[in-house]
């Protein structure tokens, strides 16, 4: 490191949970991204908020950059290293605190997975629902206010939130938020962290709200014969009000894709909605019966159902790995993702509009969409060395954000800024910049959280 004093003050508290080896940086350099490595001077890998309150104190005096690391599954360039920093690996950081059964919570280090959580609670008759593709840490999933398949339903991690453990650049450690259902004490300053990428502190402890387990859980698939005819059934659904818990949408190469990686079964290359229904029976059969009719009134087939839950698991695994599934495709390849939501009016135009201009530029684009609430996701295959591609790829991108802005969406619904989307958000809000930036010069007036992230 440039400094041989701060490297003998962390390896005083770390001492070989501190590491300057080639290997270990370049692992922590980057996250699942466009972007290539930047790997900084150390990794270190703290076990508690002490330890963590102790490093972030010796980096702020020393004016050196840090960069918070949870599994790495981010894709906007949120974990690219800092060439004059330190990384900051949470993965010791990985207990489950506290589960309170009783009123539908719990604690956790920052470092838990999801799937980790819900293996713990499955026998408690609760579960965690919020689930983006990757099985991500959940610090990271609320530093990057993280979605999933579940959002219509249950929200998303500004919703499920209840309270945050953050220690801030001057290694002080705060406790935000409360487990009851509501306040009204002061500043939300749980929403305030959640979504900051890191730029504001690190989220070392993670307060939850749980949902119990549904008594019956339904499964099924439908095709269609176009994209839009698709989209127009899930939005129709939404407005009638029918409480489906998922309703995902597939394009017909991404069901292509799907169908090879994850071997589904008696699957069509076509259009295709995934739904999952939540509830008792006799409501989740009322609930089906009218998703059916409108389905069927937009050229949709007949639902084909999940017979069992290991049908049940694969249908959703594949959905969750449709992101692997599209860089399964070459080798030496990258995928350029981009997420935009808008009003669930106006979907249809949205995914039409996208559907088209791919066209127009001869792209091949597998969509997946969390069209319930309006959010869906383009992955685009290209070679790095071909420049042109690029170029092609990201004005595509500029014009789905353009038009996604104009609809009145927002120009990512759960990927984050990163680095990726720093010039869409200064068109998103032009007249909050200033502000996020008076917020971050004050909470860190050295620059040392992230920096580069979210905006310059």
């Amino acid at each position: 490191m440039k400094s041989d004093i701060l490297q003998k003050e962390l390896l005083n508290i770390l001492g070989d949970r501190f590491s300057e080896s080639e290997s270990v940086r370049t692992n922590y350099s980057r996250g699942e991204d466009i972007f290539d490595p930047v790997l900084p001077q150390a990794v270190v890998f703290p076990n508690n908020n002490e330890e963590i309150s102790k490093i972030i104190k010796l980096c702020n005096n020393n004016n050196v950059p840090i960069t918070p690391f949870g599994t790495g599954t981010s894709l906007e360039g949120h974990a690219l290293g800092n060439q004059n920093g330190i990384t900051i690996s949470l993965e010791n950081m990985n207990k489950i605190l506290k589960i309170n059964e009783e009123d539908f919570d719990c604690r956790v280090q920052a470092y838990v997975t999801r799937k980790q959580l819900n293996e713990e609670l499955k026998d408690k008759g609760l579960f965690f629902p919020i689930d983006p593709g990757a099985d991500a840490s959940l610090g990271g999933m609320a530093s990057t206010s993280a979605s999933g398949t579940m959002a219509v339903r249950y929200g998303t991690m500004k919703t499920v939130v209840s309270g945050l453990t953050v220690i801030l650049p001057n290694g002080e450690i705060i406790n935000t938020g409360v487990r009851t259902k509501k306040t009204s004490a002061g500043y939300n300053l749980t929403n305030l962290f959640i979504g900051s990428e890191g730029t504001l502190g690190i989220i070392s402890e993670v307060h939850l709200r749980l949902s119990p387990i549904p008594e019956n859980i339904m499964s099924a698939v439908c095709h269609f014969p176009n994209l839009e005819s698709s989209v127009q059934a899930a939005q129709e659904i939404i407005q009638y009000g029918i409480p489906v818990a998922r309703i995902e949408m597939l394009n017909k190469d991404q069901m292509e894709i799907s169908i090879n990686y994850s071997n589904l079964q008696n699957m069509e290359i076509k259009p295709t909605l995934f739904f999952e229904f939540h509830g008792s029976e006799s409501s989740n059969k009322e609930s089906i019966e009218i998703a059916q009719e409108i389905t069927k009134n937009n050229q949709g087939t007949e639902f084909k159902w999940a017979q069992s839950t290991e049908e049940k698991n694969k249908i959703w695994q594949a959905r969750h790995d449709a992101y692997y599934a599209v860089k399964s495709q070459g080798n030496n390849i990258r995928v350029y993702t981009t997420d935009v939501c808008v009003p669930i009016s106006n979907l249809v135009e949205c995914i039409k509009f996208a559907e088209n201009e791919i066209s127009n530029y001869g792209l091949k684009a597998p969509m997946v969409g969390h069209v319930g609430d309006g959010n869906f996701h383009a992955a685009i295959i290209y070679d790095p060395k071909k420049k042109e591609d690029y170029k092609m790829i990201r004005d595509f991108s500029d014009k789905l954000v353009e038009k996604a802005l104009t609809l009145e969406g927002t120009v990512t619904g759960e990927h984050g800024v990163g680095v990726q989307k720093k010039d869409y958000l200064l068109k998103e809000h032009p007249d909050n910049i200033s502000l996020m930036k008076s917020i971050k010069k004050t909470i860190d007036p050295n620059n040392i959280m992230n920096p580069g992230k979210i905006f310059d």
